[in-house]
């Protein structure tokens, strides 16, 4: 099987890359600096230049290809939400999206799927509610960047690609993401829940994360959103219990939400509003999660 991946060396499609390239795949990864690639897995697989907007340079690759992962986008909590950096989020996924259909629709021969990126941010913050991928969109701005991300490759559709959507919770690595930045104050016995700590944390090891990628890339009938989070999300304070016993560390000394709202500004919400986002279609579709329990996943990764 051959696989162009756009966003292929970010936390996800790293480890996407990897697992591929173990099973004798042929992968192409998308990047922006080549340059600053080639150590490690990277080695294996082919990569091409390109400058997330345009087809410039790479869209007849598209023909050469069985499968398209776009996993490009601006990273969500690398800063404050400046109105730049909001714009920046924004049309980094939507002018990558478009930039595939382009390709797409002059290419010779068009691949079976396309998996596509999101959030679970899409539902926006919903308190307790229960969400399964059937719930509409939030109305806040990291609900709409998913709305517009979801939509930007939508056109591929009509064109015969199989289409299917990754509603992601928070990626659990070892190498990167949340969870290091989660442990730290752990680290200094000073961690405990964000906020009241009763909002819902939806995760996933990303071990679960690329499988199920890989599930729905193999599964013909796979199509349309899928939320990727591990079944029964816990509440904020109950992640935090159990990070604090997969480190041997306690958890009782909260942030106050005041404080993340004035450290992190708007961008706050990512961490003291959750959505309850439940794995619905996955697990009808009989996708197995390896590890479905949080304490589990952690031990793991610490």
């Amino acid at each position: 099987m051959r696989v162009l991946i756009a966003g292929g060396t970010g936390l996800i499609g790293t480890a996407l890359v990897s697992n591929l390239l173990d099973s004798d795949w042929e992968v192409t990864v998308l990047t922006r600096s080549p340059e600053r690639s080639q150590p490690g897995t990277f080695k294996r697989a082919e990569l091409a230049k390109w400058d997330g907007e345009t087809p410039e340079g790479w869209g007849h690759l598209v023909s050469q290809v069985d499968a398209i992962v776009n996993l490009a986008g601006e990273g969500i909590a690398d800063g404050r939400w400046t109105p730049e950096r909001k714009t920046r989020i924004r049309e980094s996924r939507v002018n990558a999206g478009q930039a595939l259909v382009s390709a797409l629709q002059n290419a010779d021969a068009a691949p079976k799927v396309l998996i596509q990126a999101s959030a679970v941010g899409y539902y926006g913050p919903c308190a307790d509610q229960e969400l399964t991928e059937q719930a509409p969109p939030g109305t806040d701005f990291l609900a709409q960047v998913c709305v517009d991300w979801e939509a930007s490759t939508e056109p591929v559709e009509s064109i015969g690609v199989r289409r299917a959507v990754v509603r992601t919770g928070v990626v659990l690595s070892a190498r990167g993401g949340a969870l290091p930045r989660m442990a730290l104050p752990f680290r200094l016995f000073a961690g405990g829940p964000l906020g009241s700590g009763s909002q819902y944390f939806p995760w996933i090891h990303i071990a679960d994360e690329v499988a199920a990628i890989r599930f729905l890339l193999e599964n013909d009938n796979a199509a349309g959103p899928y939320n990727l989070a591990a079944p029964n999300p816990p509440r904020n304070r109950e992640f935090v219990r159990d990070l604090g016993q997969a480190m041997g560390r306690p958890s009782l000394m909260p942030t106050p939400s005041f404080a993340l709202r004035a450290l992190f500004g708007e961008m706050s919400t990512v961490l003291l509003d959750g959505q309850r986002a439940v794995p619905t279609r996955l697990q009808e579709k009989g996708f197995a999660f390896k590890f479905p329990h949080a304490i589990a996943a952690l031990q793991d990764l610490v």
